[in-house]
């Protein structure tokens, strides 16, 4: 098994593109097609930028499920590109640029205003694990390998990886990753807290398709507003409190809203145990 999901086939048209997409019900599958390990260029993240913009314009899209046609996740920045950059004396600058396009897309799908799902069925290494650790979710194959190695070339993961990390880790295990170049498997990304769910690669599919599915259960407008708030978590003062209120507000006008608490109430009020 190499952790490509079943239920959300490759897009008949994927071999043209680097990354090819399928709707399913509120979920918009986006499956990195780049062999052989979806290495990251400017081509790979302007399509990842129209995948974002075409979520975000369809409201019927709830859940961006993140995966991959190959047996990894996806390596980092394209070698051979950085190759080429050391060759001249241009190329650091040219370098440079693709590191802040990774930042900017990255950062687009951390703010979505949809749920984000990585499915990381093999290797997701430096810019790979960044692209990774933007998404709201994260669920690994046990067998999985991640890891930020860059300063093992005297570079730093600079696609939000340093910022990320330590967010979600506290400095202490982004120091262990970071500073000592270390790879873990999804196991120890899971006890890490780098990762929600680690389960065996053959599960793996099966598990993301029914993770991606269950939140699409929960209102787009819901999902968005949530986000908003629990990332105001972070700032200092009372903001969030301010935010869920007013966020809290326009739930409580938005139509789908309105229907799933009427319709929650009437069965409550029509339950039985309630009226005892």
């Amino acid at each position: 098994m190499t952790g490509v999901s079943r239920a959300a086939p490759v897009d008949e048209h994927a071999a043209e593109g680097l990354v090819g997409t399928e709707q399913v019900g509120a979920v918009l599958v986006a499956t990195l097609a780049r062999p052989p390990v979806n290495a990251i260029d400017d081509a790979l993240l302007a399509q990842l930028e129209s995948v974002l913009d075409a979520a975000e314009a369809d409201e019927r899209i709830a859940v961006l499920h993140l995966r991959s046609a190959q047996k990894v996740f996806c390596a980092g920045a394209d070698l051979a590109l950085m190759r080429a950059s050391f060759a001249t004396p241009q190329g650091t600058a040219a370098m440079v640029a693709v590191v802040e396009r990774m930042q900017r897309v990255f950062a687009r799908l951390e703010s979505a205003p949809i749920l984000t799902i990585a499915e990381i069925g093999g290797a997701a290494l430096g810019g790979g694990f960044e692209l990774a650790l933007a998404c709201d979710l994260r669920i690994a194959a046990r067998e999985a390998v991640l890891g930020l190695p860059e300063a093992r070339l005297g570079l730093l993961p600079a696609a939000g990886g340093t910022q990320r990390l330590t967010r979600l880790a506290g400095p202490g295990v982004a120091k262990r990753l970071i500073l000592g170049a270390e790879t873990i498997d999804g196991g120890e990304a899971e006890r890490l807290g780098l990762v929600h769910w680690a389960v065996p690669r053959e599960r793996l599919a099966d598990a993301a398709r029914e993770l991606s599915a269950r939140c699409a259960h929960v209102p787009r407008a819901a999902l968005a507003e949530n986000k908003q708030c629990i990332a105001l978590a972070g700032v200092p003062g009372d903001a969030g409190f301010a935010a869920e209120i007013a966020a809290t507000s326009r739930l409580y006008q938005h139509p789908e809203t309105r229907r799933r608490v009427s319709a929650f109430l009437d069965q409550r009020a029509n339950d039985p145990k309630e009226k005892r």
